[in-house]
């Protein structure tokens, strides 16, 4: 399993924007500001002197300067010496580590898949059940972010191996507060009210969605999220998860029913901006461009995080474009899903100042001094919200504190040949006019041919 190229280029991209007009200390004087300094607490009663701790991640600057100010804390407080090392070829570089038995003691992977893969070999540790509760007790949706760190170990049995520490977030409508107001709309608490919505702006004579899938190589790729989206408002987690390993066959009913879920929207002439042949033809960099002109070429834009990178310049969040959750059905019961992505912190090389870091980066002060740096969400209950940098990334943090379920982007949990292969072409295919069920029936014909 790998991250695509243009996935990779994304979190850069919501480095990016999430981060814009920063202006916060790297790293706090321990007892300044609001930040949970209490968390040190505990680190401060052990004496690791003379151990060192060695991490590898894919944070460059200015990513790696906010960890070692982060991990400064924990030095200090302990007698630790932690050495944090960044690549931009992390997932090539952390296997042949591993493989030639020279891992570091921590591992931060980009995504869960090729932890899970390293973990089946086993070269991974699996984490002690303390750590495991601390997860459950202390980050929403809790039993979410367990389920996407525990896997088969060598022999098969599932065990508990990483803590997530930096996420992003997918399940977002982007849309201009003005252009409500001026037509009189609310923003939609249900999927059922964001349908009525999507049919009342039609009836008033105008396109209520911008979709673009093109992406160069990539074509197809902001389907899959939208795809995503639809199966964890359609069907229990667990349909997801069986979905993502094909335990639950790509051309399953359930599947077929959240493709066409998705062509209601992006296929239905009346919905989109251009029509549905722009779907597939319009870049994605491009697709919110509606949102901005006069008057709107469109009024809501579903995509990630990531997204007001690619705004025009000036654009102030919150003012001249805003966001809300891209919302769940009231009549499923299925509580908040939430869509996203993050990095899993991991133990391949176990010593005793390795496991009193990994527990540090549980606690609320390791997540706060990021956020108050920027380009950082966390589903961590007993953070200081108001310490987020801007009130984008506040709001952005209390959707993952409200989530009921988080899984991470399906495909890039898939194998390459099917997440970043057939599921995009396929998509482009669906809706260039193919029914879901030959769509689904042709990707789940690559997976059987790729095993």
């Amino acid at each position: 399993m790998k991250t695509s190229l243009v996935k990779k280029s994304l979190v850069i991209a919501v480095s990016a924007a999430m981060s814009a007009g920063v202006a916060a200390e790297v790293n706090p004087t321990k007892g300044s500001g609001d930040y949970n300094w209490d968390s040190l607490a505990p680190f401060e009663d052990m004496d690791l002197s003379g151990q060192t701790v060695t991490v590898a991640g894919p944070w460059l600057a200015p990513e790696n300067a906010i960890f070692e100010g982060i991990v400064s804390h924990f030095e200090a407080a302990t007698g630790a010496d932690v050495r944090y090392t960044g690549s931009d070829s992390f997932e090539q570089q952390i296997v042949i580590d591993l493989q030639a038995g020279s891992a570091p003691n921590l591992a931060i992977f980009p995504q869960p898949g090729l932890a899970k893969d390293m973990a089946s070999r086993g070269l991974l540790q699996p984490l002690d059940d303390a750590t495991r509760q601390n997860v459950l007790d202390n980050y929403a949706a809790g039993q979410s972010w367990v389920d996407l760190s525990t896997y088969p170990n060598e022999n098969g049995q599932d065990d508990f191996y990483g803590v997530f520490f930096r996420v992003d977030l997918k399940s977002l409508v982007w849309y201009s507060p003005d252009n409500f107001a001026d037509y009189g709309y609310d923003v939609p608490e249900t999927m059922e009210e964001l349908i009525a919505l999507s049919d009342q702006m039609v009836d008033d004579g105008v396109s209520p969605w911008c979709i673009g899938l093109g992406s160069g190589a990539a074509t197809g790729w902001p389907a899959t999220d939208w795809v995503e989206d639809m199966m964890l408002r359609l069907h229990e987690p667990s349909v997801y998860d069986g979905w993502v390993d094909n335990s639950v066959p790509f051309n399953d009913p359930r599947v077929v029913e959240a493709i066409e879920l998705f062509g209601d929207f992006a296929k239905n002439p009346d919905y989109v901006q251009g029509g549905v042949a722009s779907v597939g033809t319009t870049d994605f960099r491009d697709s919110p461009n509606g949102l901005f002109s006069i008057p709107p070429g469109c009024f809501m834009h579903r995509q990630a995080s990531f997204i007001p990178a690619f705004f025009p310049e000036g654009t102030v969040i919150g003012e001249d474009i805003d966001f809300f959750y891209f919302p769940a059905f009231a009549e499923k019961d299925l509580g908040a899903p939430v869509l996203g992505a993050g990095t899993i912190v991991t133990m391949p090389r176990e010593n005793e100042a390795a496991q009193a870091l990994l527990e540090y980066l549980t606690t609320p002060l390791a997540h706060e001094i990021w956020m108050a740096n920027g380009g950082f969400l966390t589903p961590h209950n007993n953070v200081n919200n108001d310490l987020y940098a801007n009130d984008t990334l506040r709001r952005q943090g209390e959707i993952l504190q409200n989530a009921t379920t988080f899984r991470f982007d399906g495909s890039d949990l898939m194998p390459g040949a099917i997440g970043a292969g057939a599921f995009w072409t396929g998509m482009v295919d669906f809706v260039g006019g193919d029914s879901a069920e030959d769509v689904a029936d042709s990707i789940q014909d690559a997976w059987d041919a790729a095993r």
